[in-house]
């Protein structure tokens, strides 16, 4: 039988909604204050999913852009389905023009310019009745959840928005999704918040205006309380497999370290199977670390590769940045087989410097890159916001290591470097294992893994790392918000080059 491991989409992809068109899989994931905004995966199994672009991948699709926007602010909870021929995403920009539609012939794109909706909310889903009527459910500023039937072309509200049914009890019910099943209307919800009472909830009606009958057994799905080793589970959206088996697809994740445990990768997409009892209610399982996969053909995709030469005409869709990459601050033209960045601010602890990364999806992984800095300033920077983040920084003739945890900017280790290109290289690993270099920390980190710096090839015979930090303070239980971290080449000075920039997961060392 096969099986599947759990997250099907590792990292920093939360809010996962999706749908079917024939053989094919959809799903679009929230992306914050990163842009291209809004990644978009197809799988043909459920299992094995590949980018396939982003939503929104030009800056003229943010009239109101993600510059002015705040770490954890920006692209919120987007939807994803199809009707009449076209893909449809709703998405909200929290920073700056609310919500707001987008469609296209083809999901790899163009995705359209958006249309605005004069709804106050976050959190929109669309569905669509027979004879083509619109609804918009949304999780309204009072706090419940909202409906609006709407006119998704023009961005026109033609009725309501009017209040509807706001789940079992538990706080901030948020994440609708409306879907037409059998005789039935099915709303499925989130509630409880996003961090350890997640969970996710349904009613059904005769009509999308209700009345709204809550199952019995809400709330269908949390690990709330529990000891397994996924947590959060919630903010889920339904569909039915080319074999006729449901699943769910929900935000998850998976914490470490010591109580009360912190996660660094952010919120996850987990896939969870669903049955339907004999009174034509959803029942789901706790999410499972492995389970028997959908029925149908078996689809894995090759997977991103570890090193990027920059050799190609175009960064590839993985690489984002924080709020907004102005033309001119990066080329790869400018040095052929380089990736040259041009400094835009002077540090990284607040919006506004050049920064292209790629999101940390293994808890234990190694990135190397080697950078020329010339007479600039730059390096490599694992981010979770402006006021949390480690750099391993080069200019001037010196190799620095660079900690801003909350209030506090602190170099804490330096070395001397010739001139010319050098390889730089951070590994992060489990922290409940040896350190490296004891003398290099206080032998009693209870975070959730290490991140260590080194200069040239950690697998040398003496290599020495440069510094080891403490992984808890780039948690998102230290930081706070909504995102996981981020890992990538700065300017800050200047400009700077990169030869190329690898990212391989690694086995965690042995005690």
């Amino acid at each position: 039988m096969r099986t599947y491991d759990n997250p099907v989409i590792s990292g920093f992809h939360p809010d996962p909604s999706v749908c079917r068109v024939g053989d094919d899989y959809y799903l679009v994931c929230s992306s914050f204050e990163y842009f291209p905004g809004l990644p978009l995966f197809h799988s043909k199994d459920l299992v094995h999913w590949e980018q396939i672009g982003n939503v929104l991948d030009r800056p003229e699709q943010l009239p109101l852009p993600l510059p002015g926007a705040k770490a954890s602010g920006g692209l919120y909870a987007p939807t994803i389905r199809y009707h009449d021929g076209r893909y449809w995403v709703i998405n909200t920009n929290i920073d700056g023009g609310g919500n707001f539609v987008v469609s296209a012939e083809r999901p790899e794109g163009p995705w359209s310019d958006p249309v605005w909706i004069a709804l106050t909310g976050i959190d929109p889903d669309l569905a669509w009745e027979e004879d083509g009527t619109c609804w918009c459910a949304f999780s309204g500023p009072a706090g419940g959840i909202n409906m609006a039937r709407i006119d998704p072309v023009k961005g026109e509200v033609l009725e309501g928005p009017f209040a509807t049914w706001s789940g079992s009890g538990l706080k901030y019910p948020e994440a609708p999704h409306l879907y037409r099943i059998g005789d039935w209307w099915y709303l499925l919800i989130a509630e409880g918040g996003t961090e350890r009472g997640h969970s996710v909830s349904i009613a059904r009606g005769r009509s999308p205006r209700g009345p709204w009958e809550g199952a019995p057994a809400n709330p269908l799905l949390s690990h709330s309380g529990t000891g397994r080793s996924i947590q959060n589970t919630g903010h889920a959206d339904l569909v039915e497999a080319t074999d006729g088996s449901w699943w769910m697809v929900l935000l998850g994740v998976r914490p470490r370290g010591f109580t009360p445990d912190v996660h660094v990768l952010g919120r996850e997409t987990f896939l969870t199977p669903v049955e339907w009892d004999e009174d034509g209610w959803p029942v789901v399982a706790p999410v499972p670390e492995s389970h028997a996969a959908p029925g149908g053909a078996w689809h894995p995709v090759p997977p991103l590769p570890a090193r990027d030469d920059f050799n190609e005409s175009a960064l590839a869709q993985h690489w984002v940045s924080p709020f907004t990459r102005p033309e001119g601050s990066w080329s790869l033209t400018e040095r052929p087989g380089w990736l040259a960045l041009r400094a835009t601010g002077a540090t990284l602890d607040r919006p506004g410097y050049t920064f292209v990364g790629r999101r940390q999806q293994h808890h234990d992984c190694r990135v190397t890159a080697v950078i020329d800095p010339g007479t600039g300033r730059g390096g490599l920077s694992v981010r979770l916001d402006e006021a949390h983040h480690y750099e391993l920084e080069v200019g001037n003739g010196e190799a620095c290591v660079v900690a801003r945890i909350g209030p506090l900017r602190q170099i804490v280790a330096g070395r001397p470097v010739p001139s010319g290109p050098l390889t730089l290289t951070v590994t992060i690993r489990t922290s409940d294992l040896v350190p490296a270099s004891p003398e290099l920390t206080d032998g009693g980190t209870t975070g959730p893994d290490t991140v260590v710096f080194w200069l040239g090839d950690p697998d040398a015979p003496d290599a020495q790392p440069l510094a080891e930090l403490d992984g808890r303070y780039l948690s998102t239980e230290v930081a706070c918000g909504f995102t996981g971290r981020v890992i990538g080449m700065y300017a800050t000075e200047g400009a700077v080059a990169f030869d190329w920039f690898e990212y391989t997961p690694a086995s965690a060392p042995s005690a």
